[in-house]
């Protein structure tokens, strides 16, 4: 079936095996099934949507509407509703059911449901009951965590600053989609590795600085494609004394040194083979990094995943379409978004965490089941609009709501995204596809102007070159990103990591250096190619026109291995 998306006016296709998964999780009440109709957007158009509800990075001092304290919050002073610091929101000093509303089938549901986003408490940052007693208090989408500043959709990390999806790492600062790793500087898609520094795509790699695709290697500078190998220069093999020799000479404390050995190593790369996809183990799949996968098409960074579509960030998910993180232990899950740990049945539904099952419409549900359109639930069950019901009443109710929703048109639509809490360039939506204040609110999503009255207007701060330079009360400077022209600030603990490991003060801001090592990664898109040495066809996030030269599987193996 061909459709025409109704934002972008693309076309796109529904398959026979899309419609089998749209009547799979179809909700069924007291024995009754109410189908769900195909989606009206395109997958990216899809995408778009989900990622405008995930503000991450953008982070704000207000006070919580509860117990007045001053707390860092995802929602900036200025937004309408009512947000509780993890303390209170955890507490029994409210319940979410005291906000219920009666369904009103003279209004559109979703009309309804933003009365409800703005009146019912929200948690001001997404992570765990003791972010703030673990010295936690800036993290966001993250938890389990022990002295992290500034650290997103992350998991299990102790010490470790200016990063994302870092898990089960320690002593890790400005590094993505890295885990299993410690003492790692600007690293990205890394795992298992020590004292990696400037890298990307790299296994079990330690002692080394500006590698690719790297595996098993160590006391290895500037090279791509190694394999267990060790005093690797420029893809050369040295002697010991000649590599310490080269390392030293490098000057690595030194900013200007930094940036010539980065535009070093993008050159250097090009000369060897890029793999068509970052994959193992995998059978029917495509897109990339997925790992441990099963027929997962049109997916990014999946794990230990089977029968997937148009998902991304996914860990142990099976039979999911159209979700968008954290998806730990989750099923039967679709168009959503932050769903995880042991989720089952989830439809149309943003911050889903821990616990949850036959959830619609629910926004930030903890420990609860059998809910429609509620917000902040905590071991709910059995609520509609946050209102209390009985099993019967629900089941009788439920069915009415869905077939006035489709009188209006919103049964089978995710929620608009109108209803996000957040200005679209507040959210990762800016950063995988990017728009503009006025592109942004063409498609109705809102947008956060820069406050130019709090932007400190003193004079700026000269940083030395040599991180042996850099005076201890730099920390209580305030500095200028040479990128963006934003302020930030370098924590003691940040410039003490610098000075033990001879690393150069940064000079952009965190958000700049994020945004640098995102696009190292190819784009959640693919692209029909084939590959440069054999011709076999391939689907790649290699854009065809782009300078690396990339290989099938079996082509790269065989030059690699």
């Amino acid at each position: 079936m061909q459709k025409t998306c109704a934002r972008c006016t693309q076309q796109f296709e529904i398959t026979d095996e899309d419609l089998s998964f749209y009547d799979k999780v179809s909700p069924i009440v007291a024995g009754k099934k109410l189908p769900i109709p195909p989606p009206t957007l395109c997958p990216v158009c899809r995408q778009r949507r989900r990622l405008a509800f995930r503000n991450e990075r953008s982070l704000y001092l207000r006070k919580c509407d509860l117990c007045a304290k001053e707390i860092v919050s995802s929602f900036s002073p200025d937004k309408p509703y009512t947000v509780y610091c993890p303390p209170c929101w955890w507490s029994d000093k409210w319940d979410s059911a005291a906000y219920g509303m009666d369904y009103d089938f003279n209004k559109p549901f979703f009309k309804q449901f933003e009365q409800l986003l703005i009146k019912t408490p929200r948690l001001s940052l997404t992570s765990d009951p003791k972010a703030v007693e673990n010295n936690c208090s800036y993290i966001n989408f993250a938890g389990n965590s022990k002295n992290c500043y500034m650290v997103f959709d992350s998991d299990f990390n102790e010490d470790s600053y200016y990063s994302d999806v870092l898990k089960h790492s320690k002593n890790c600062i400005d590094c993505s989609y890295t885990q299993k790793s410690e003492k790692c500087y600007q690293c990205v898609d890394c795992t298992g590795c020590y004292n990696l520094n400037y890298s990307q795509d790299c296994t079990s790699c330690s002692d080394s600085y500006f590698l690719k695709n790297c595996k098993g290697s160590q006391n290895c500078i500037m090279s791509s494609n190694l394999t267990r190998k060790q005093y690797y220069i420029l893809n050369a093999p040295h002697t010991k004394e000649e590599y310490f020799k080269f390392l030293e000479g490098m000057e690595l404390g030194k900013q200007s040194s930094v940036q010539k050995f980065t535009q070093k190593l993008s050159e250097h790369v090009l000369k060897y083979p890029h793999k068509y996809r970052h994959s193992l183990n995998t059978e029917n799949c495509s897109g990339d990094y997925i790992f441990n996968a099963k027929n997962c098409h049109d997916c990014y960074n999946v794990a230990e995943a089977q029968d997937l579509k148009y998902c991304d960030s996914l860990f142990r998910a099976n039979d999911c379409m159209d979700v968008s993180s954290f998806g730990e232990k989750i099923e039967k899950v679709y168009e959503s978004g932050t769903v995880g740990i042991n989720g089952f049945h989830i439809i149309f539904s943003y911050i889903i965490v821990d616990g949850n099952s036959e959830l619609l419409y629910c926004y930030d549900a903890r420990t609860s089941k059998n809910c429609f359109g509620c917000v902040s639930t905590l071991r709910g069950k059995y609520r509609i609009l946050n209102k209390q019901y009985t099993q019967e009443q629900y089941e009788e109710l439920l069915p009415k709501i869905i077939d006035h929703m489709q009188k209006t048109g919103e049964w089978g639509e995710s929620m608009p995204i109108e209803l996000s809490s957040y200005g679209y360039n507040e959210t990762i939506a800016q950063e995988y596809y990017p728009l503009t204040k006025e592109q942004a609110q063409k498609i109705g999503a809102k947008w956060k102007d820069a406050d130019e009255k709090s932007r400190y207007h003193g004079p700026k701060v000269e940083l030395p070159d040599e991180i042996k330079d850099a005076p201890q009360d730099i920390t209580s400077k305030i500095l200028t990103c040479v990128s963006c022209q934003k302020n930030y600030k370098i924590i003691p603990q940040e410039l003490d990591f610098y000075k033990k490991n001879t690393i150069p003060v940064p000079v952009n801001c965190v958000d700049c250096r994020h945004k640098a090592r995102i696009v190292l990664r190819t784009p959640r898109h693919l692209y029909p190619s084939a590959c440069t040495k054999c011709a076999a066809p391939i689907q790649t996030t290699y854009f065809p026109k782009r300078p690396e030269t990339v290989y099938c599987e079996k082509c790269y193996l065989a030059e690699v291995y």
